[in-house]
């Protein structure tokens, strides 16, 4: 399990407009109205239920994905928006993002690949292809396209949309969106760009500020990155534990190297404790097992550190709002 940004989240609740409580649900979260700091982190699954849990409410949800990413601007990302403004080029733009991308998620990555015609721009996400997670990716796909059209002086359309998931039931919303044919069923989910528009010149596009912004960026990116790496080796090991039952603090502590105490200090500066570093790994192992396992559900509460069936049932709802068996059964190619 990994993070992701809340400006995400912001967004999605604001394209959802009327048809939720947008405080209630940013309590749920754990967030506060006034919030917008692009660097305050969620759980991914906590993000991808969000998405499940709108579009359950909107009824026809086909569009609201493209609709997520028609709202994205640069300057909603900060000091990553501004490096994708100023590059001198859109390659030069997509080549940022892709070096940046985990300045805004731990799950997620890009990768500008050529191609005879131009170059992929590839969104690169590991897991279970859930609704949430399709839901992300169409949306992201989106604010990617949405973002070059914002940058260039001139319109952009890709050659072609790839998803990896199975298509909508109406795919009309999509190319008209995109402006091009939409693939789904791919073996990569990304957008085919042509030569002659990555060459383009950005708007904005200013070689001194971009080379000025990079040191910035790398300082940021080295900080993300060492968090992500502690954060990731913890969830690892407590996973490693868990089918002997809940890991102590001054256990995992000692296994990290350090006092309980630093410990605790560590997780409190990522704005994390050691319970809820626990409940993301007994999570992760649970969702992960009920989706590629063919265990019991029995079988999984005692994996992920559960003495009783019904106590890991009870944490499972107030993790996904589903049963196990509920979500065991909704997942895709069960």
């Amino acid at each position: 399990m990994g993070n992701i940004t809340t400006l995400f989240v912001r967004k999605v609740i604001a394209a959802a407009s009327g048809d939720l409580d947008q405080t209630a649900v940013l309590r749920d979260l754990g967030l506060t109205t006034n919030e917008t700091d692009v660097k305050t982190m969620i759980p991914d699954a906590d993000y991808y239920a969000l998405l499940e849990r709108i579009v359950g409410a909107l009824g026809d949800a086909t569009d609201f994905p493209l609709r997520v990413g028609a709202s994205m601007r640069c300057d909603d990302y900060g000091a990553f928006g501004l490096a994708w403004k100023t590059a001198p080029t859109l390659r030069g733009s997509l080549e940022r993002a892709a070096r940046y991308a985990r300045l805004l998620t731990s799950v997620a990555g890009y990768e500008v690949r050529n191609h005879d015609a131009g170059a992929y721009f590839l969104l690169q996400r590991d897991g279970p292809r859930t609704l949430g997670m399709r839901l992300s990716n169409e949306a992201t796909l989106a604010s990617a396209l949405s973002i070059m059209r914002e940058v260039s002086p001139a319109p952009v359309a890709p050659l072609e949309v790839h998803c990896r998931h199975a298509a909508p039931t109406d795919t009309a919303a999509h190319e008209a969106f995109f402006g091009c044919p939409v693939i789904f069923g791919s073996d990569l989910d990304g957008l085919l760009m042509s030569a002659e528009t990555l060459a383009r010149d950005n708007r904005l596009g200013d070689p001194a500020i971009a080379q000025f912004l990079r040191p910035h960026l790398d300082a940021e990116l080295a900080v993300a990155s060492s968090q992500t790496s502690f954060i990731q080796t913890l969830l690892r090991r407590m996973s490693d534990r868990l089918s002997e039952g809940p890991p102590r603090a001054a256990d995992m502590a000692r296994e990290m190297g350090m006092s309980e105490r630093t410990l605790h200090r560590r997780l409190a500066s990522d704005g994390m404790s050691f319970q809820s570093i626990l409940e993301q790994a007994r999570r992760q192992l649970a969702e992960g097992l009920l989706v590629q396992s063919d265990h019991s559900i029995a079988e999984i509460a005692f994996l992920t550190g559960y003495s009783e069936q019904s106590a890991f049932t009870r944490a499972f709802k107030r993790w996904v709002d589903q049963t196990p068996a509920a979500f065991r059964h909704a997942r895709p190619g069960r």
